[in-house]
């Protein structure tokens, strides 16, 4: 198992791959390419994350660094911090939706927004040509600030832009993992006068269930749900940077719907332009013909998708993973942004989540991942694009190949040794058969 590197930090497999030193020196990179200046540094709560912020802390202060710790917050909390401090930048240990066995670095430019490609691949050589500003005297004393998640949810809770009456007394069941989103979020829904049932709501780091917030892995919320008839439930991962829905119901709506709904939320009042990545449904382009605005289609990648929207003054973005970023409160994926923007929704029309998403076009996706070398990710999709060459084919990342009854998108994951393929039609069989004849050429 090799170390992953890339535009969504590091990651790697504890005491194998990733150990305090790769850590260390990573972070004195980082303290090198922002010249010693103010940064933050935090955590999820992953059992390995305090040793990891320790190393991280000793390398940014080697390259000279003004650190100032948060403890544990969600990647959103630390991106706010950012941006509102007026900060350098800042360094998060996490291995965002990654199995237990796994952590990681994530990095934050000033903006508090991961940083470019070519920023990126930098911290990467400077580390690997070990390359780093280092101090000798003058070394700045480590500083501890505890309200960065009271901050951001009050900036979120600053931005609502509708009545919450109607969310007074509404049940609410909430996965948050025993992540990092356990801390803070309880106070944002009690901000919207939600009553809330909190599972997982220990920040141990003892993941209850395997992390990434999709369907297999959120029976226990999809049953609270049902139980508590609650009108909705809502899941994090271990670094609340993405959010999952479960229906009134407890039925779990699909990680698109997430983005899908908070669109239509910010559109009905400001209607403006939105940026989604390649992999993301069409739902994204059926709410914004709706409202007469523009989609941007962008490389997967929070950053990517970030960089879009303040090139095109975006109102709203994200990803089709349950990533929301709202350009108003950070410019990272946000689950308390996203939640605030649900409710809202709800708020406003007085309508149940089931009802919501059957105001929608039915599109079926279909999303796969496979064990798979980068470099054998990488040529797959090659093959993809040659065999395919007289369709629509978009090569900005992997290879996204338009049929005329759907589409397929083949791509080397930034963070794991996987390749992930998605394919999308108006039904589940035309998706599977397209996903299949592209599987097939790709050899995999």
């Amino acid at each position: 198992m090799t170390l992953m590197v890339g535009v969504s930090g590091v990651r790697g497999l504890v005491g194998h791959t990733l150990t305090p030193d790769v850590v260390l020196e990573f972070a004195q990179a980082y303290g090198t390419v922002v010249n010693g200046g103010r940064v933050v540094l935090g955590r999820d709560t992953r059992p390995s994350g305090e040793m990891f912020a320790a190393a991280a802390a000793a390398g940014l202060l080697a390259a000279g660094c003004e650190v100032t710790q948060l403890g544990v917050v969600m990647t959103p909390t630390a991106a706010h911090a950012v941006r509102s401090g007026g900060y350098a930048g800042g360094v998060l240990i996490t291995a965002s939706h990654n199995p237990a066995p796994w952590n990681g670095v994530k990095f934050l430019d000033a903006r508090g927004l991961a940083p470019s490609a070519s920023r990126a691949a930098e911290i990467a050589v400077l580390r690997a040509q070990r390359r780093f500003g280092t101090r000798t005297q003058g070394f700045k004393p480590l500083r501890i600030e505890d309200q960065a998640g009271e901050r951001h949810v009050d900036a979120v809770l600053a931005a609502v832009e509708v009545d919450t009456l109607p969310l007074r007394g509404l049940r609410v069941v909430l996965d948050s993992v025993n992540g990092a989103g356990c801390l803070d979020t309880p106070a944002l829904l009690a901000g919207l006068g939600c009553e809330l049932l909190h599972l997982n709501g220990e920040p141990t780091g003892d993941f209850a269930h395997e992390p990434e917030p999709v369907e297999a892995n959120l029976g226990q919320l999809c049953r609270a749900v049902r139980q508590q008839r609650a009108a909705i439930g809502l899941a994090q991962d271990p670094d609340g940077d993405r959010l999952a829905i479960v229906d009134e119901r407890g039925t779990y709506v699909g990680e698109e719907y997430t983005l899908a709904l908070a669109a239509r939320s910010v559109l009905s009042r400001r209607p403006g332009p939105v940026a989604a990545n390649l992999s993301t449904s069409r739902l994204i382009d059926a709410i914004a013909e709706r409202y007469g605005v523009p989609v941007v289609r962008t490389p997967v990648g929070e950053a990517n998708v970030a960089a879009a929207m303040l090139a095109r003054g975006c109102v709203v973005g994200g990803e089709g993973n349950g990533g929301v970023i709202d350009p108003r409160i950070s410019l990272v994926r946000d689950s308390l942004s996203a939640m605030s923007l649900v409710l809202q929704l709800m708020a406003a029309t007085g309508q149940t989540v089931s009802q919501l998403v059957a105001d929608l076009p039915r599109f079926a996706m279909v999303k796969q991942k496979l064990e798979c070398p980068r470099e054998r990710a990488t040529a797959a999709a090659e093959a993809v694009a040659r065999a395919f060459a007289t369709e629509r084919v978009n090569r900005a990342d992997g290879t996204r190949v338009d049929f005329a009854e759907g589409w397929v998108h083949v791509r080397p994951s930034n963070t794991e040794p996987i390749v992930r393929i998605f394919a999308e039609a108006s039904d589940e069989p035309t998706a599977r058969r397209l996903l299949e004849r592209v599987r097939a050429a790709a050899g995999l």
